[in-house]
């Protein structure tokens, strides 16, 4: 049974999420306190955090980064906050979604059920022979799920990971940022295409020489990205 962990102190908000995962068969603990939600998280053995953003004692943001430094688990933010430039500052410091209040409990429970299924499919992937995509000096490990450029091992996020992968096992393929979220986040966009946007800027930080000059992940203006051979 998966093990959620809900960062959120209006309570009424937190029971609700609780209650109908819990009918979905998840094993579910609240915190109403950032300080305790970023305990609970770090020292837990959590699948997934649901953590909102406005929290007294710490913030989500804080809580967000902090987990990041020494975890890979999925992380839905959510936050009654509707302002772009709150969900790409969440999503730069690694969470995997965004959700804005209100929302339905029916679609809180559809995401977490996809970000869990791709992540534990792609932790839970083994084989005898790693599986290595290469190309122009950037190489993935797939089976390891690490990543080099230039010789020299680079970290990236869950979702980078993902995301990078993908468009290299299909270079030179334009994709829209609707394609790139359905297919490396599992779900239909909800119009959330930022996520998309801040995950190809985070990628780019890492592996390209100049950011601003792209010459592995291109911009095809008015379509979307590729990953140029």
């Amino acid at each position: 049974m998966s093990r959620i962990l809900i960062i959120e102190d209006e309570e009424s908000i937190a029971d609700l999420e609780r209650d109908y995962l819990v009918l979905s068969g998840f094993d579910v603990d609240i915190c109403n306190d950032g300080r305790e939600g970023l305990r609970a998280a770090m020292e837990g053995e959590y699948d997934l955090v649901i953590l909102d953003l406005m929290l007294p004692g710490v913030d989500g943001f804080a809580i967000c980064s902090k987990i990041r430094e020494e975890k890979n688990m999925p992380i839905i933010m959510v936050s009654a906050k509707k302002d772009d430039v709150d969900k790409i500052h969440g999503l730069g410091l690694g969470a995997d979604d965004y959700m804005t209040k209100p929302f339905s409990p029916s679609e809180l429970v559809a995401r977490v059920k996809a970000h869990l299924s791709r992540y534990d499919r792609l932790v839970g992937y083994r084989e005898f022979h790693n599986k290595i995509v290469e190309i122009r000096g950037v190489k993935v490990d797939k089976t390891a799920r690490r990543v080099w450029v230039n010789g020299k091992e680079v970290q990236f996020t869950s979702k980078e990971f993902d995301l990078l992968t993908f468009l290299m096992e299909h270079p030179n393929r334009v994709f829209s940022k609707e394609e790139l979220f359905e297919n490396v986040w599992n779900m239909e966009s909800y119009g959330d295409i930022a996520t998309v946007t801040v995950h190809i800027k985070k990628i780019r930080e890492k592996i390209e020489f100049d950011s601003a000059k792209p010459q592995y992940i291109e911009t095809i203006w008015g379509v979307g990205y590729r990953f140029k051979i």
